[in-house]
């Protein structure tokens, strides 16, 4: 089957620098700061460097778009798809491009900026226009990229396929005996060849399993481990992330009891995911379980967050967070129990919110695996 993703459009990327200005305005900001990173690849299609160079996109209430960049990259940015519906200038070497992007600013604005914007960047425009002021864009507009269309929720679907298709395979190979940096290598190995650019891959063996953020290491997999198996990554420019939690052998009666619980809370959460539900309530509809199993105190911090063209991004899944859910936002949600100095357990899955509920983009099986 060929899942080769339909691409954006220039009218695609247009659309997003419409609307995310129209947002700006309603929040009362003079306009938006686009750094490169995946704000800029979001909004126009353009994946510059991230460089001690500016690049700014300057997205203004009731303005055509205005992207500033180096002269020596002039070229790069007139062929990126939204070439057509931005006005491009550029600096040289030896200019100061705070002052070039004076003239793109309001003396006075106060403007949202891209989280990945550099500090020297930030500080130069500062020091040209003074009586700027400036905030997060997560904090501004933190569901500017949450809702994705039907191609980008392909492209999720497509991403989450291929990670199922590695954890099937992983599944089948010796884990007795190696590393946990062996494994990891394999689960990179094969995400690469599922059609993956970038991977992140994360193994966590026996005790070190009870750590959640723990850093796959050099530990050996013996008979009797657990082991949990976070990997994911992108993918045509869009975020895998699976977690599943596998035991090397045969299983003790709590170790199964623990993996049911996770399961059943994961389901919880997944069940709860409808539109016009707030984020909180797929928190608790994981949460309740862990408490009333008395695992209340060893349960993941929160449920689950945001997925894109980043791994984390807005909304998170969490106590206190009431935005409600749309269909068109896509999460990883995950449940997990850790038991400091002995095991832990997670299973997490990329899901979409629909119009009916919640659907789920990863597939493969969430049972225990014994592995050899």
């Amino acid at each position: 089957m060929d899942d080769t993703p339909v691409p954006f459009t220039e009218a695609d990327y247009a659309t997003r620098m419409s609307r995310a200005a129209r947002d700006a305005a309603e929040t009362r900001l003079a306009g938006l700061l686009i750094t490169p990173g995946p704000d800029l690849a979001w909004l126009c299609g353009y994946r510059p460097a991230t460089t001690e160079r500016l690049t700014l996109l300057v997205l203004t209430p009731g303005s055509e778009p205005r992207l500033l960049v180096p002269s020596l990259e002039r070229p790069d940015a007139e062929a990126a798809p939204c070439a057509d519906a931005v006005r491009i200038s550029d600096w040289r070497d030896g200019q100061d491009p705070y002052a070039a992007a004076t003239g793109l600013l309001l003396p006075n604005g106060r403007y949202g900026v891209a989280d990945t914007t550099w500090a020297i960047h930030l500080l130069g425009l500062q020091e040209a226009l003074p009586l700027t002021t400036y905030r997060p864009l997560t904090v501004v507009l933190p569901l500017l990229r949450a809702v994705k269309d039907d191609h980008e929720v392909a492209r999720l679907a497509s991403a989450a396929a291929a990670a199922d298709a590695v954890y099937e395979e992983i599944v089948s190979v010796r884990f007795t005996g190696r590393r946990e940096s062996e494994v990891a290598a394999d689960l990179a190995r094969l995400l690469h060849e599922q059609g993956h650019s970038q991977v992140v891959t994360v193994v966590s063996s026996g005790r070190n399993s009870a750590n959640p953020h723990h850093r796959t290491g050099e530990r050996t997999l013996k008979k009797g481990d657990m082991v949990i198996l976070d990997f994911g990554g992108l993918k045509d420019g869009y975020a895998s992330h699976l977690t599943r939690t596998v035991h090397v052998g045969e299983p003790a009666e709590e170790e199964r009891t623990v993996h049911d619980l996770v399961r059943t809370a994961q389901q919880a959460a997944f069940e709860a995911v409808a539109p016009g539900a707030t984020c909180q309530e797929v928190d608790r509809g994981a949460r309740r379980w862990f408490e009333d199993a008395g695992y209340g105190e060893y349960a993941a911090e929160r449920t689950g967050h945001g997925i894109g063209v980043t791994a984390h991004e807005p909304p998170y899944l969490t106590e206190g967070e009431e935005t409600f859910l749309v269909p068109g936002m896509c999460f990883s949600i995950g449940s997990g129990v850790y038991l400091p100095g002995r095991f832990g357990v997670r299973i997490a899955d990329v899901v979409t919110c629909t119009a009916d509920g919640g659907r789920r983009l990863s597939a493969t099986d969430r049972g225990m695996a014994i592995v050899a």
